[in-house]
Parts: C-alpha cells; structure tokens; sequence
C-alpha cells in the first residue's frame, strides 16, 4: 500500500541529475536530513539563548497532549476518581529518558528512526523487522487518528448544529443516495471538513511553520485547561488535598486496569512520540549544527552543546504536556466521576464537555467544545505529519523509491500528506467511535513500547560515541524507565488481546 503511493516518483527521478542534487547546497533546500559543512554552528552558551532554539519537544508535546489527553486520560478520571493520578505523573516523567537517548543518537549520527532501526542487529531481510513492526504499529495509530477526525466532527456538530444541516442538505441534493447516511450520522460532514483542512495545511507545511503554529496552539490550550482546574475551587467541584493524596496510594482497581495500562501507552511520550522525535530533531537542524563527525575535539564540544539543548528541550516539553494531562485527569476525576458520567460512544463530546458545563455554567460549554476541536485537530495534523516522513523512509528502506535523492523523498511525503488524512477517516468510516479507535492506538503503542526502549539501550551502548555518553544518574533513570516498559507490558499484552477479541466479536 505505501509501496503504492510511491508509484511513479522513479519516472520522475529519471528528469533531473542525481549527481546535481546531491551536491550538499542542493541537500541543504531539499533534504533535512543533509549534514553540508557550511551548516555547522556552535551550539548556545546561555540558558536564555538555548531557550531560543528549543522546538521540537513542543511539537511533540502538540501531539501527545490530544486524543489521549482528552478522551482516554478523562475517560479514566471519570470511571476511577483519582486514583491513578501516580500512574499518569509516573508515564508523563519516566518515558521521557528513552526519548533523551533516542535524540542523543540522532544528534550525534544524523540518522532517523529508521534509518537507525534498520541498522540494529537481527537483520534477515534488506529491511530490519522492526521496522516492518513499525509499519504495523503505524496503521493502527491512524486508527487512533480516525478517532480524533470523528472527535473534531462530534464537537463541530455539536457547536454549530445549523450550518451541519445546511452543508448536509446541500450534499443529500447532490448525492441523494448519503440521506439516510448524514441523516444517522450528522457529525460525518464535520469529519470529512476536518480531514480536507489537515490535507491543507501539511501539504507544503515546512518545519518552521509547524513549529511556530504548534507552539500558539499548545500554549494556549495548556493555560485554559490549568485555569479551568483552579477554577475548580470556587464550585462545588472543588479538589481537597485528601483527594489529590488519594492519587499516591499506588492503587490499581481491577475494573481499571486495561484502561489504565492503555493509558500508560498513550499518555506521555508514547511509542509514536519516541519514532517522531529524532526526526523532528534533524529538521531543527540539530545534526546539521554539529555535523559530520571527523574526530576532531570541536566536533566533540558541538555535539555536547547540542544534546545539551535537546536535553532542555525534552524536558521543557515534558513539564507541558504533563500539565496538561494531569489537568484533563483531574477535571474527569473531579467533575466526571462523581456524576456517573462516562464519555462513550457517539454520546463522547457531549459528555466532556460537561467537565466545563456542570462546575461553570452552560455558557462555557461551546468554549469547551471549540478548545477540544482544536486539541484534537492539532494532534491529527501532526501525527500525519509526522507519519508522512517515517513512511518517506519506509518506502525508501523498502527499496521502492532511491536512497539519497532528496527531491523524491519530499514529494513522496507530500503524497503522504493527502493520504494519512483520508486513511484516519475511513477508519472513523468504519468504526465510527472515537474512544474504540483511540484505545485501539494506545494499545498497538503500548506493545511497542519495549521493542523501541530495547532498542534505544542498545543504541546508548553499542552506538554512542564515548564522549557523549550520558551521565550514571540519567543510565540509572533509562534502566528504571526500560524495566517499568517491559514490566507494564508483560501485564497487559495477554489483557489486550483478550479485550481485542471481544472488541472484534462486539463490532462484527
């Protein structure tokens, strides 16, 4: 299928000179990925000015706090209280030291996810298994992102219900045969909107505008939700300190558990997360400033100056997100939990947005639904994104497209563009409910999970250069975080594939 979407770019290689493109002026406007010499620089001497360069742990911040966020971590909250609130701080924090580890190689060998993987050993095929697991994982993860195309049209109907009708009426005359369709589900024009607008705007969206729009977006979806929950204090929703204590006691409800281990998945820096973040790493032109490595001390020093900016920026992003989802748990807990209410089915936005609407009044709940489009939006367009340039390098791996020719990867993630946004609405399509096809992701990520942090281990000690090799304190905590990995797996893997049976029995 992806082999596919490439159909036709070799034809379109033949009409230009290899030899021309690879010139490293030519790889430079072409290829993120390139490391030309005139691109060097020296890494930031200040906190301030480190600061500055910060970027591609906010876009990763952008993704993480979405679907999971919204649906799956309030969904929790309103089913258990607050008694995961240690579950969602310890998958917020430890998943975060894989991510370090997995930039620190990219920065230091200016190769991408795949690209590294492919590399592991265990090979058997001209492409490593892992990245053929990865491939899977993919497809489920867009599932994910069908969830949250039909959750975008669920609050863009539930918004603006008129012009739902009005656009409905006007494709039911067009197309008389979709009445009965639109008639059932109204929210299906919203999704088909919603997948048009990502299409527009990854198209020839670059690095930079990405990162500067995401920055908006995650900013001001981080402060709204920390003040709704401040909020908290002058309704009868209010948290007391014997509830937020309650959410340390380590407890783990039986009834919860799948729940809370597909959260542990999801939320955090997730299995996608961990395969986007080198990528975005390069595009910051991070490997590009150290450059090839030649030996030499300068290149030592420039490589420490930049892992050190990454580091910063991991964790800058870590405090983000972690707010964020600590408040969508909280506001689940506080408000959902005890009025019984649990965000289901086709009934799942209206459902949160009574997280807003019960404590503040029903003028906030059209606030509520506008901010959870565009969470959800954000997240949807990033993950294709995202997506769009491992599955450039899974053709390429794959042998379907050549290696090293920059103009034939950019328009192979261009065509990508236009077809993760279509492939996450037809499983919206399909399956039509949001919090399914979101539970569906997070377990497909949880089950990766340990293959990736297996991975990043070997990297840290087969791959790394010596000295750029992080210190005890950071090993110790990259140990912690690859045990807790392999020891929530080991107990959810056999729960997951029992609850997918009954899913698949349920749906067919």
């Amino acid at each position: 299928m992806l082999a596919g979407i490439s159909c036709g770019l070799l034809d379109q290689y033949e009409l230009f000179d290899v030899q021309r493109v690879a010139m490293s002026e030519e790889l430079a406007s072409y290829d993120p990925y390139a490391l030309p010499p005139e691109d060097v620089k020296e890494p930031p001497r200040s906190l301030g000015a480190a600061l500055l360069k910060i970027g591609p742990g906010i876009i990763l911040a952008g993704t993480i706090v979405g679907s999971g966020e919204l649906i799956l971590t309030t969904s929790l909250g309103a089913k258990n209280g607050f008694v995961f609130l240690w579950l969602i701080l310890f998958s917020c924090v430890i998943k975060v030291f894989v991510q370090v580890e997995l930039g620190r190689y990219a920065i230091s060998s200016g190769k991408p996810t795949l690209g590294a993987l492919n590399e592991l050993p265990g090979r058997i095929f001209p492409t490593h298994w892992l990245v053929w697991w990865w491939f899977g994982m993919m497809l489920c993860t867009v599932m994910q992102l069908g969830g949250m195309t039909g959750g975008v049209g669920q609050v863009l109907q539930l918004a603006f219900p008129g012009f739902s009708e009005q656009m409905t009426a006007g494709i039911v005359q067009l197309v008389p045969a979709t009445k009965g369709l639109f008639a059932a589900r109204p929210e299906l024009v919203w999704a088909i909107v919603t997948c048009l607008a990502a299409m527009l705007l990854i198209y020839h969206g670059g690095y930079r505008r990405i990162e500067w729009l995401t920055t908006i977006i995650v900013v001001s979806v981080t402060t709204i939700t920390m003040l709704a929950v401040a909020a908290l204090a002058w309704t009868d929703y209010s948290i007391s300190w014997n509830q937020l204590a309650s959410g340390f006691q380590f407890q783990t409800p039986p009834a919860g558990m799948m729940t809370a281990f597909a959260v542990f998945g999801i939320t955090g820096v997730g299995a996608t997360e961990l395969f986007y973040y080198p990528y975005w790493c390069l595009e910051k032109g991070y490997a590009r400033f150290v450059g090839r490595y030649d030996g030499s001390p300068e290149w030592e020093a420039r490589a420490k100056g930049w892992i050190k900016v990454m580091q910063l920026d991991a964790w800058v992003s870590m405090v983000v997100f972690t707010i964020s989802t600590v408040a969508f748990y909280l506001l689940g807990a506080a408000v959902l939990h005890p009025q019984g209410l649990h965000p289901e089915g086709s009934q799942l936005i209206n459902t949160l947005a009574n997280m807003y609407a019960g404590p503040f009044g029903p003028w906030t709940r059209i606030l509520f639904l506008v901010g959870a489009g565009a969470v959800l939006f954000k997240t949807l367009y990033l993950a294709c994104a995202a997506n769009s340039r491992l599955a450039a390098d899974f053709v390429i791996l794959a042998g379907a497209a050549p290696a090293g020719v920059a103009k034939v990867r950019l328009k192979i993630i261009q065509r990508f563009c236009l077809f993760f946004p279509v492939l996450a609405l037809v499983f919206y399509f399909v399956l039509h409910d949001p919090k399914l096809l979101v539970q569906l992701g997070g377990i497909a990520q949880a089950i990766t999970l340990p293959m990736i942090a297996a991975a990043t281990i070997y990297f840290r000690y087969q791959k790394i250069h010596p000295a750029l090799q992080p210190s005890r304190f950071t090993d110790g905590l990259l140990w912690v975080a690859t045990i807790a990995i392999f020891f929530v797996a080991s107990m959810m893997i056999p729960q997951q594939f029992r609850e997918l049976s009954r899913l698949v029995v349920n749906l067919f």
